[in-house]
């Protein structure tokens, strides 16, 4: 009798409003083989609970001939982690899968891990070792991004400023998003509530007091770490 997928939902603690997480920056595939199986490992950043299942519905589409498609995917949307073992033992796949996800301290991503039997049994623990291994290859190949809560920001400033605004920017930890040029010159840039706070007195320093950034509202943004 062929063993069920194991599909499973865990619904993490509500906590307090996150102010970063870490995801995915790209997709990425890499593979190895252990005791003539492959094991191919794909990662992706995904935004909702459809492109997770949209992006594992690709995999299998795409390694239809192989013997397990096994996939993990947490979510901030609705705080929800999700694996498949996919027919292989309980606890060997998805779980390890969904393990690696959460030691890299990962949401928003999904990874599929396609296995193509060699022949040889691997065991429990091989099974473990190899699904985890191959995730692990995934989230390396796609790369890790930490995005921060940032606060939206407007400046209007005279063109004899601008060079000086600009520069400041970027100095605090920022990212101009558009500079506008009319009969002043508008900058729209993102920032961390922290790095503004360092910010406002400098630009203040550097304008006389004649220059104010407005805060427009936040979002997240990639980030670089300020150490």
């Amino acid at each position: 009798m062929k063993k069920q997928s194991l599909n499973i939902i865990i619904r993490l603690k509500k906590g307090r409003i996150m102010k970063e997480y870490r995801t995915l920056i790209n997709s990425g595939n890499d593979e190895f083989t252990e005791k003539r199986s492959r094991f191919i490992g794909y990662a992706c950043p995904v935004a909702s609970e459809k492109e997770a299942l949209d992006f594992i519905s690709g995999i299998k589409s795409k390694h239809w001939d192989a013997k397990h498609n096994v996939y993990a995917y947490c979510l901030r949307e609705g705080n929800i982690c999700r694996y498949s073992d996919d027919g292989e033992p309980s606890g060997t796949a998805g779980m390890p899968v969904l393990g690696v996800i959460q030691k890299s301290s990962l949401t928003d991503c999904a990874i599929v891990v396609t296995r193509y039997f060699g022949g040889i049994l691997l065991g429990g623990g091989g099974l473990v070792r190899a699904y985890s291994h191959a995730a692990s290859l995934g989230i390396a190949a796609a790369g890790i991004v930490t995005m921060r809560m940032c606060v939206i920001c407007r400046l209007s400033c005279d063109y004899n400023q601008y060079g000086r605004v600009s520069a400041l920017i970027p100095e605090r930890g920022g990212s101009v998003s558009d500079s506008s040029f009319g009969e002043n010159v508008t900058i729209t840039f993102s920032m961390t509530r922290e790095g503004l706070s360092l910010f406002e007195p400098v630009l203040a320093d550097a304008t006389g007091g004649s220059v104010r950034a407005e805060i427009l509202g936040e979002e997240f943004f990639p980030v670089k770490d300020e150490s």
